[in-house]
């Protein structure tokens, strides 16, 4: 007999992935203590709980993978190797329908680029921003910042002039935030730049005064003057996706939270640890009525959501608000975290599709 914690570490299977197949009638243990809820499997089933955790790797749907191990341990081996055979045939049609599409958007961005030129700016752009103002955004989204250095697009912040207003935007993919300042002396025709992540925390150690700051681009070159301080450097020369895209989603199911309790309530709450994932998910449940719960029950619901914990926690420090806002629409929607009176900051967190 092997406990749950063993048949985990011996099959490759993470013990959330066990009770879950428990649940789902797949891989049902030998024996349940009746007082203490603990499963415990017989010898046999390890070579299921193998085969489990290899045709779940391969992306086998549950209905089939119930089939297969119906099959496993008969003399008749033929309808194991026609499911085998035919999930294989999915995944080799779906893997050419990729490279086709792929081949397409690829033919479409060259027809992009080959024609494109960047304008030169010619004179120089010129900021006037609260230092404090600056400094606030700058803390809401320095945070999701990439580090992958397969996309060096990803790893600034994204200053975007607008008008009378400075947006302050960071993603790494799964997540982003925004983050709003009001600006002065710029002449409203709109100005981006890519700023890298050692050069914005350069930046933000110089805004710890109530003076007004001072930015300048002009060519490459981004300089930060802070009282008599200053500090400058190059711009990235690459092309920011298009945030405001990403941020278009229609309105969910909201909960006003008290910032410190909810951050406690995830720091001690449940955890669900993903098979194949070093992240720590927590899952939440977004009612109605406007109230939001950190959950162990991983069943799905309208308005449960899984999110890495760390990123979330993350999120809610970045912004040092009593209270925020937690917006889903749903489990595959992206969490918003936003500031109660403020529609322009905020962040999206991507959540993570659980088990099955």
């Amino acid at each position: 007999m092997r406990s749950i914690g063993e048949m985990a570490r011996d099959s490759g299977l993470g013990v959330s992935a066990l009770r879950f197949y428990d649940r789902a009638g797949v891989l049902v243990p030998v024996r349940v203590d009746p007082v203490s809820g603990y499963r415990w499997y017989g010898p046999g089933q390890l070579d299921e709980a193998r085969v489990l955790a290899l045709l779940r790797r391969a992306g086998m749907p549950l209905a089939d993978v119930r089939l297969v191990l119906a099959a496993w341990s008969g003399a008749d081996t033929g309808l194991v190797r026609k499911l085998l055979q035919t999930h294989l045939g999915r995944l080799e049609a779906g893997l050419s329908d990729a490279r086709t599409g792929f081949s397409t958007l690829r033919a479409l961005l060259d027809q992009r680029e080959n024609p494109m030129t960047t304008p030169l700016r010619t004179a120089p752009v010129h900021l006037s921003v609260p230092a404090p103002a600056l400094a606030a955004a700058l803390d809401a989204v320095r945070f999701a910042v990439g580090t992958d250095p397969e996309l060096p697009m990803l790893g600034g912040v994204l200053f975007d002039a607008e008008g009378d207003a400075l947006n302050t935007v960071a993603t790494d993919r799964y997540r982003m935030a925004v983050a709003r300042a009001a600006t002065t002396g710029h002449d409203g025709t709109g100005a981006r730049f890519l700023v890298p992540a050692p050069l914005t925390d350069a930046m933000r150690a110089l805004l710890d005064g109530t003076e007004t700051a001072r930015l300048t681009l002009d060519g490459d070159r981004v300089t930060l003057e802070a009282g008599d301080r200053q500090v400058a450097g190059l711009h990235l020369g690459h092309e920011f996706p298009d945030y405001r895209r990403l941020v278009q989603l229609p309105a969910g199911r909201r909960a006003l939270v008290d910032a410190p309790a909810f951050r406690e309530a995830l720091a001690t709450g449940p955890v669900h640890e993903q098979d194949g994932s070093a992240a720590v998910l927590s899952v939440l449940d977004i009612t109605d009525d406007g109230t939001a719960t950190v959950c162990e029950d991983t069943e799905p619901g309208q308005g449960r959501i899984a999110v890495n914990r760390d990123f979330l926690l993350q999120a809610l420090t970045a912004v040092p608000h009593t209270h925020l806002v937690l917006e889903s629409t749903s489990p595959t929607a992206p969490l918003a975290i936003r500031h109660p009176d403020d529609d322009h900051t905020f962040s999206l967190l991507m959540p993570v599709r659980l088990e099955d």
